[in-house]
């Protein structure tokens, strides 16, 4: 490929309008007095043809990149409604600014920008300014951000540094080329430094762009200032720049803008410690982390568009997203009273009957049990206890404890403290589990010693804390600071109230469609989610309630409950046997059955176990509810044999707002018999009802943004009947925000108020809602855009068919629906056998008339381990795509 000249004309994306020099008096400390510099910048004030601009976005790259990193925000800031003016600098000795010869410090470096926006005039605006930076390039920003406070009106960046303990390791990639026989050879004599950066991507950079961030240092003498910016590393105190990095990270927790920080996760350099480093010096920092992402964020991930949103929100509209959508929630909901979530054990601490019970051995034996006042107890020592050991109000506390009593208590004096819990089970997988930990930076991990084995051998943050009694050198060799059964019993333990709206938890979701996302939930909202519950179902203090869905283990206290947890892997659900179900439920005498839809699959197909007493215990149950996935009607009326007096309810909902609607058994089967395919004529999504899941819940609302020709859902919002768009929510226990994703948090908020629940569905004529399936899995087809879910339960009908889903093969638009199934009988993986193709078509053309392309046959579909039914639909589409191509494919 041809070299890449100095001229804008040939460097992909860039308008050679933007290239700029100016030739600028020097005041560093290392140049001679009265020495001029020629600086290379990128400027898109002439491509604004004179147009009114917001104000001036100053961006500052780092080692070994030049300006070209930030094009596609000059572009967007260029096309903008209300455009900025973007001034990209190539710092002295990089890009293609002029070559010094001399060995810059950070002190220099920061002498040379506050020079360089003096002379281009930036020093005198009147306009806000705000700076965006990479890698060294944020220190160095930031250092001129607080010697020009009375400009600067916000802080951006993206994967960078501020400070770094001279007691740690610097990460692999610096510390080699740091290396002294390394060094010069590594960074200025050979390419070798230039080339790792550049591919720092997930994706690769294209030749072109490639080529073009290479143009400016060809030779060892253009490479020179790469060796002394890795040379001017402050990786100890006695380095040069030691001291200005601390004066910096020191005086950036004083600074009060707005800020806002794009982060690539699967950076080896900047990792995910320099992130929360910066949060904890800036916690009002807005933040996304991208962990499909690495070092060059800006080439991997669209930062553009958000940058533009956060401008615009920030310096343009009246107030931001965030603070509509406060308003507006506090507008639909008013201010409920309030009741936090210990209220129970707290009015109960003398109260001698039972509050938990755990199952233990082969799931019939009682193996813990504690009365009101034994658990108000537990929860004082424990709170004590953690207090003693440095927890404290905000403090991030992982809990990685087996569902029941134990965790139970540890869970509530959390609360009591004002702790954070961080809640990411085992099912995610020991990836997911480390992505999801490092997400959170928890300051504290609780947990068994498995947990805590896998804490030190994994890395997860946050110092060590036991829940097993061990002896000394147990816990040392853990790292861990004690263990909860040291814990001295107390009296009392006495401790302000947490505020309502202060964060309560971080839960997370499945990790189903997309990395596991966390959830957080303020004090009022968790006490929300208690009384949709308490008030929907009736619940109340004396209800007997086996807990076998994890979550409502912990509501239990919350809601007055009698709680029993059954014997059974929480992370594998359709571990729960029909035996343990019923001597959990009459150990407590229980009205109540929460369980999994997996879980109850293994509950039916194991009832042939039960015992006449078993089976006339579960006959005093009176209400059981199942969540997390659609119940097929043929596995609902085998749970009502086996519970006859119970009201089978199946509520709908998710991490970010459990639950939004409620349906009953008896409401299914009058949906169904209501000639509900005939209102559902939408041509653009095809025919088909889906799954019914009622109304909505207790203090909550429902509507849809109904789906356009190309999938995508319309801004306003409706309830107009037969008409499919996303799921939209409002209710007081819906999540406060996501952790650290505000891009994702503000596609979610953008109907302030409301929630985009990323379900699709739609209303019947009786006001109840249908689920078709998720947005991200709605194909566009040649046959419009058709929802998977009526498609799959048509094909499921067919004998032999244990399950099916409905993907979509080739491109937007365009694209084929096929069906891919198990069956009960093993086949060979692939295309299925001729008859059972066309039984399966029929089928489904008959339900739904969606006419399928072709059906094939897997062993089993891939799922998640949380609910074992959420199917990964983008994975099987993948492999359906190979098969159909005659290429051999595995199911990874």
């Amino acid at each position: 490929m041809a070299q890449i000249p100095f001229d804008a004309s040939y460097w992909p994306g860039i308008n050679p309008l933007w290239s700029k020099t100016l030739t600028v008096e020097s005041t560093a400390p290392v140049e001679a007095a009265g020495t001029s510099r020629t600086w290379h910048y990128l400027d898109n004030i002439d491509a604004l043809e004179g147009r009114e601009y917001v104000g001036t976005i100053l961006c500052v790259h780092g080692n070994p990149t030049w300006s070209y990193l930030w094009r596609s925000v000059i572009a967007a800031a260029t096309d903008a409604e209300r455009p900025w003016r973007v001034i990209a600098v190539d710092q002295i000795d990089m890009g293609f600014s002029e070559r010094t010869g001399l060995v810059r410090s950070l002190e220099d470096r920061l002498a040379d920008l506050g020079d360089f926006t003096a002379a281009v005039g930036l020093d005198d605006t009147q306009l806000p300014v705000v700076t965006l930076a990479h890698d060294w390039g944020g220190l160095i920003s930031l250092g001129w951000v607080l010697a020009h406070r009375h400009l600067v009106r916000g802080v951006m960046l993206t994967n960078t540094g501020v400070f770094h303990d001279y007691r740690e390791k610097l990460p692999a990639a610096l510390r080699l080329a740091l290396a002294p026989k390394f060094h010069p050879f590594g960074t200025s004599k050979t390419t070798a430094f230039l080339d790792v950066t550049l591919g720092l991507t997930q994706g690769g950079l294209p030749k072109d762009v490639r080529a073009t961030y290479r143009a400016p240092y060809r030779t060892e003498s253009r490479r020179a200032a790469i060796q002394h910016f890795v040379g001017d590393i402050p990786f100890n105190p006695g380095t040069k720049s030691h001291p200005f990095m601390v004066k910096i990270a020191e005086g950036i927790k004083t600074l009060d803008v707005p800020a806002f920080f794009q982060w690539g996760t699967k950076d080896p350099v900047f990792q995910r410690k320099y992130m929360m480093d910066l949060i904890r010096r800036m916690p009002h920092a807005q933040v996304h982390r991208y962990e499909n992402a690495s070092h060059l964020v800006a080439e991997d991930e669209d930062i553009a568009s958000p940058i533009m949103s956060w401008l615009t929100q920030h310096f343009v509209d009246e107030q931001t997203h965030r603070q509509a959508h406060t308003q507006a929630r506090a507008s639909l909901h008013g201010s409920a009273n309030y009741l936090s979530m210990l209220s129970e054990i707290t009015a109960r601490s003398n109260d001698s009957s039972l509050a938990v019970v755990d199952m233990g051995g082969d799931g019939t034996e009682v193996i813990a049990q504690k009365s009101w006042a034994q658990l108000a107890a537990e929860v004082n020592r424990l709170a004590a206890g953690l207090s003693q050991l440095g927890v404290k109000r905000g403090d991030r506390i992982n809990l990685m404890v087996p569902p029941g009593s134990r965790l139970t208590a540890i869970l509530y004096a959390c609360l009591k403290i004002g702790a954070v819990v961080v809640v990411a089970d085992t099912g995610l997988g020991a990836k997911g589990l480390t992505r999801a930990l490092k997400g959170a930076q928890p300051d504290f991990i609780v947990g068994i010693k498995t947990a805590l084995l896998a804490a030190k051998t994994l890395g997860w943050p946050g110092a060590r804390i036991s829940a097993d009694a061990l002896p000394a050198p147990a816990l040392k060799a853990l790292g861990a600071l004690g263990s909860i059964a040291d814990f001295a019993p107390v009296s009392l333990f006495e401790v302000e109230e947490a505020d309502p709206d202060a964060d309560a938890a971080v839960l997370y979701t499945s990790g189903s469609t997309g990395p596991a996302k966390g959830v957080v939930y303020t004090h009022r909202q968790m006490a929300g989610m208690r009384d949709a519950i308490k008030n929907t179902y009736g619940l109340k203090a004396g209800t007997g309630l086996v807990a076998g869905f994890a979550p409502f283990a912990l509501l239990g206290p919350g809601l007055g409950c009698t709680s029993v947890t059954p014997k059974m892997d929480v992370t594998k659900p359709k571990t729960l046997s029909a035996s343990a179900l019923a001597s959990a439920a009459a150990a407590i005498d229980a009205t109540a059955i929460f369980a999994s839809p997996a879980a109850l699959v293994n509950v039916v197909a194991t009832a042939d176990e039960l015992t006449a007493a078993q089976r006339q215990g579960l006959s005093s149950v009176n209400l059981l509810l199942s969540a997390g996935a659609p119940i097929p009607l043929p596995l609902l009326e085998k749970v009502q044999q086996l519970l006859p007096s119970a009201s089978l309810h199946t509520p709908y909902g998710m991490t970010e707002a459990l639950p939004i609607t409620d349906v009953s058994f008896e409401t299914i089967l009058a949906a169904h018999d209501d000639g509900e395919n005939e209102l559902h004529t939408t041509p653009m999504v095809g025919a088909g009802n889906g799954v019914c899941v009622g109304t909505a819940v207790y203090g909550a609302q429902v509507r849809l943004a109904p789906l356009n020709a190309h999938g995508v859902p319309a801004a306003e919002l409706t309830e107009e009947p037969g008409i499919t768009g996303e799921i939209v929510v409002s209710a007081p226990h819906v999540k406060d925000r996501y952790d650290t994703l505000w891009v994702t948090e503000e596609t979610s908020i953008q109907n302030p108020g409301w929630h985009r629940t990323g379900d699709v569905g739609h209303f019947d004529a009786e006001g109840r809602l249908w689920v078709e399936g998720r947005l991200a899995h709605v194909m566009v087809t040649g046959q419009g855009v058709l929802t998977p879910v009526a498609a799959e339960l048509a094909a499921e009908t067919v004998a032999g068919i244990k399950r099916a889903a409905v993907v979509a093969v080739g491109p937007s638009g365009t694209a084929t629906p096929v069906a891919v199934v198990e069956t009960h009988e093993k086949m060979p993986a692939g295309q299925a056998p001729f008859d059972l193709t066309q039984q399966v078509r029929s089928a489904v053309a008959e339900h739904t008339g969606v006419d399928l392309a072709a059906v094939l046959v897997v062993d089993e579909h891939p799922t998640d381990v949380r609910h074992n039914s959420k199917i990964d639909r983008p994975l099987l589409a993948q492999w359906a795509d190979k098969i159909l191509s005659g290429k051999k494919a595995k199911l990874a």
